[in-house]
């Protein structure tokens, strides 16, 4: 790594998107309640913005040398079961995509739908289970880097207000968010990989704007409620393993047998 980890940095990076997003989303005059309205306002007002965010994002993280620690773990948690809560939100979103009325989509609207999430699940999940994980990891232990993560996972969110959402609709999203932050985090500890996690982000979000356009309705979208909760217990189990901070040395298997 060119530059030593440290939670400022991951936080600066943090912030340095969020500026990225909300000034390239406003100037599009296209507000967030609008983008769903026709591929080319989704293209105009969401795509464009998460483009360049994601080239952003791509130069940073190769100036500070991190696209190793924000891209993979140094080894899984064993706590495999906790897999389970991001399993939930899979079958969640199967029903998402069960249930879009795919006969009312156009496919420009698809393809539009589909850059979102592409690099939506790209640019979200690097800047915050990547690039700002891997700094917390630099100062903070394990369980609070993934709980500080996940909160701005959630806060990221509260930008909807200023790109024309109300208060009412931003702040549940904001809730919601952080625990699928920590789904998401489990899904990284368990396969040891954020590609993962990016995929699934990126085909929630597209299954969601699909069914504003094209309608539809999701019988198991409880489901991801309950994924959230079991993920406020679960990451616990995933981060108490971890050995991923700066300076940390995986345990000697000679000496623990010793």
């Amino acid at each position: 790594m060119r530059v030593q980890p440290r939670a400022w940095i991951g936080l600066a990076v943090w912030v340095l998107y969020i500026v990225v997003i909300v000034v390239l989303q406003k100037t599009s005059g296209i507000g967030y309640t609008e983008f769903g309205d026709s591929p080319s306002n989704l293209w105009r007002g969401a795509v464009l913005s998460l483009v360049v965010g994601a080239v952003v994002l791509a130069l940073v993280t190769t100036w500070l040398g991190w696209w190793r620690p924000a891209l993979r773990e140094r080894r899984t948690t064993k706590a495999k079961w906790t897999v389970i809560a991001p399993a939930l939100f899979v079958i969640a979103l199967i029903g998402n995509l069960a249930g879009i009325t795919w006969s009312a989509a156009t496919m420009d609207f698809i393809l539009a739908a589909l850059a979102l999430g592409v690099f939506v699940g790209f640019a979200e999940e690097l800047t915050t289970r990547g690039l700002l994980l891997v700094g917390l990891r630099g100062s903070v232990a394990e369980v609070w880097a993934a709980l500080i993560s996940s909160l701005c996972f959630g806060l990221m969110h509260g930008i909807n207000i200023f790109l024309g959402q109300s208060v009412a609709d931003t702040l549940p999203q904001v809730g919601q968010a952080f625990l699928l932050g920590l789904t998401f985090y489990i899904l990284r500890r368990v396969t040891g990989s954020l590609v993962w996690a990016m995929v699934l982000h990126g085909a929630w979000d597209f299954s969601v704007f699909m069914i504003g356009e094209a309608g539809g309705s999701n019988p198991l979208g409880a489901l991801s409620l309950l994924t959230g909760l079991l993920a406020l217990v679960f990451f616990w189990f995933a981060a108490r393993d971890a050995h991923e901070g700066v300076g940390r040395r995986e345990p000697d298997p000679a000496a623990v047998t010793a």
